[in-house]
């Protein structure tokens, strides 16, 4: 059956339709897909953009701060770097030894070891630890085991355990227990030389005697190095220069002679206890060139363990504190009196006991009767009066200006520390009143140190030049070549030769027929001069009861050489005297003196009766 017209032209019209449609939803489609390629292409360009933006800003950034830091700030930073990785290094550089002038140690630094206990760690009761310890730190184990009981860590048994106790406790491999090494002063001959050497503290320096007085030369110079350090921190050993931890043998030598040092503090300790005295002093020196080889100060302390001693020891008396020389000092008048021609050798003064000068009445120390005495007799009987006539005859102005020559009023150049000035009174005082002379003349009125005194006879012994006491020889290797010495300064001439043999043959006279014959000793010639002074009180005048005797010998009068001076502060009982309490001490130091330096016996000697006289 055929289709009608009508339908074919309305499918045809359908057709047609449903043809261009689909054209248009095509071309539609396509456009939009276009314009969205579009947009994304712009979107990618745009982020690129952003992209290349951040990187080119992060880029000038960066350069900016890699120039920031090469070239504005690159030689701080080359700078702090190479501080962070060198480090300036001092090692530790031992104290120079002391000895004494025949080789013998007498300061030196040694290693010990701080020792410390932690409970916690023992792997052991506390009893059983306290029971080992105790005999090895010499400590009591009951004392032991409560420290242990008390606390439980950093506990310190020990500030200075010595190298030998250190090593056992190695050996013992004990658990909780630390040692920790460092170095410590060590005086091998503890008190025997304290007075001399003094000591150091916890901070390694010197507080008293030479190790004060001479910290430079027992210093030493360690060179500073910079080292390499790890990142960690730890030195670079490799890095370190060679030989940078080497250091000199050389040590410092006194003049001291630890037989004579010893000699003479046994002699004085006996006499101090004997007379129950304060305290006391004994002093020998070479008068050639001034050189101390032995000065005791009793009571003293040990350096070892100067934390328990009395402070008021550690500076030495003899050359920190003043006293009136009283008799001792007569004979330096009377060759101040023959030096200036105003007396002869032989002579001869009346002394009726007492003498009045001025508104005073001077007194001997025991009233003789009438009697004509040589200048020899003044000063064995060590007549106060015959003084004051002697210095009588000098004009005050005179007799002053030699008081200065000797060196009154001023400090002594030495060594040794903490010295102090001697008192005289001023020029316009001492000649305006006619009792200053007077009461200098027979060592009173004015005061000086020890150590000033054995160098005013020094001047008697050597020819009449006032040397430098002094107890530092120099800086020597351990082969005994010196490699530095103390300039020293040079001696000055007070009085001529010729002057000082008549004062020192006089001064024999006190040992053979005066109050010095205690000092006698067979087959010497010996000089000497008793002082029993009293004793001036701070506050002005003297103090009641209380004297200072001393004696000072010279040795051999032949040819003299030797000073030793003996002190012996308030001694107690009526037959405390120079000639009791301190000859007896010259005596047992010359006697040791003799051998050491090998004196001969004199030529001839004047006979001399034995019992003493005060």
């Amino acid at each position: 059956m055929q289709k009608s017209p009508s339908r074919r032209k309305f499918r045809d019209l359908q057709n047609s339709q449903f043809t261009r449609q689909r054209k248009f939803s095509r071309t539609s489609v396509q456009g939009d897909v276009a314009s969205k390629s579009q947009d994304q292409t712009s979107n990618i360009k745009s982020r690129l953009l952003v992209v290349w933006g951040v990187l080119i800003a992060a880029g000038v950034g960066l350069a900016f701060n890699l120039y920031q830091l090469q070239i504005v700030r690159g030689k701080k930073l080359t700078e702090k770097a190479r501080n962070q990785q060198m480090v300036n290094v001092r090692p530790f550089m031992p104290r120079r030894p002391v000895i004494d002038r025949n080789n013998n140690l007498l300061a030196i630094d040694r290693p010990v070891f701080t020792l410390y206990a932690h409970p916690k760690l023992f792997d052991k009761s506390n009893e059983e630890m306290a029971g080992i310890l105790a005999p090895i730190l010499a400590k009591d184990a009951t004392e032991l085991l409560k420290t242990f009981q008390g606390k439980k860590s950093g506990i310190v048994l020990d500030p200075a355990v010595s190298e030998d106790i250190g090593d056992r406790l190695i050996t013992l491999r004990l658990n909780g227990l630390e040692l920790i090494q460092k170095y410590s002063r060590f005086y091998p001959q503890d008190d025997l030389v304290a007075d001399v050497v003094g000591y150091v503290n916890l901070d390694r320096r010197g507080q008293a005697g030479v190790e004060y007085s001479q910290e430079k030369l027992l210093e030493r110079s360690g060179q500073t190095v910079r080292m390499s350090r790890a990142g960690n921190g730890a030195l670079m050993p490799d890095h370190a220069p060679e030989g940078f931890l080497h250091f000199d043998d050389l040590q410092l030598q006194l003049t001291i002679d630890s037989r004579l040092q010893r000699a003479a503090r046994s002699a004085l300790k006996e006499q101090m206890e004997k007379f129950g005295a304060k305290r006391g002093a004994v002093i020998v020196m070479d008068a050639v060139d001034g050189s101390l080889l032995a000065l005791v100060s009793q009571p003293t302390y040990s350096p070892n363990k100067y934390s328990t001693a009395n402070i008021s020891l550690f500076k030495n008396w003899t050359v920190a504190d003043l006293y009136e020389p009283g008799s001792t000092f007569k004979p330096l008048n009377v060759a101040i009196a023959l030096e200036n021609e105003v007396i002869k050798p032989d002579d001869m003064f009346n002394d009726p006991g007492t003498i009045k000068v001025a508104d005073r009445t001077i007194k001997n120390a025991e009233i003789n009767s009438y009697r004509r005495m040589s200048i020899a007799q003044i000063l064995q009987q060590s007549s106060n009066v015959g003084m004051v006539q002697i210095i009588q005859r000098l004009r005050p102005s005179v007799y002053y200006n030699w008081l200065e020559r000797l060196g009154l009023g001023q400090k002594v150049d030495t060594d040794l520390p903490f010295e102090v000035t001697g008192r005289l009174k001023s020029q316009e005082e001492f000649i305006s009143s006619s009792i200053e002379p007077a009461t200098t003349s027979f060592g009173q009125g004015f005061s000086l140190t020890p150590l000033q005194l054995v160098q005013m006879h020094g001047a008697l012994a050597n020819g009449g030049k006032l040397v430098t006491p002094h107890v530092v020889r120099g800086l020597i290797d351990a082969k005994g070549q010196m490699h530095y010495s103390p300039t020293l300064p040079k001696p000055r001439q007070i009085f001529s030769s010729k002057t000082t043999q008549k004062v020192v043959e006089m001064m024999e006279s006190v040992v053979t027929d005066g109050s010095g014959k205690a000092a006698i000793i067979p087959g010497y010639r010996i000089g000497g001069k008793t002082g029993t002074a009293q004793k001036a009180s701070p506050n002005g005048g003297y103090i009641a009861g209380a004297r200072i005797t001393s004696f000072v010998g010279i040795l051999p009068v032949e040819s003299p050489r030797y000073v030793i001076l003996a002190l012996v502060d308030e001694p107690k009982g009526e037959n405390a005297y120079g000639s009791t309490v301190a000859a007896p001490i010259v005596k047992a130091v010359m006697d040791t003196l003799i051998p050491i330096e090998q004196i001969p016996p004199s030529q001839a000697t004047k006979p001399a009766s034995a019992s003493p006289s005060p």
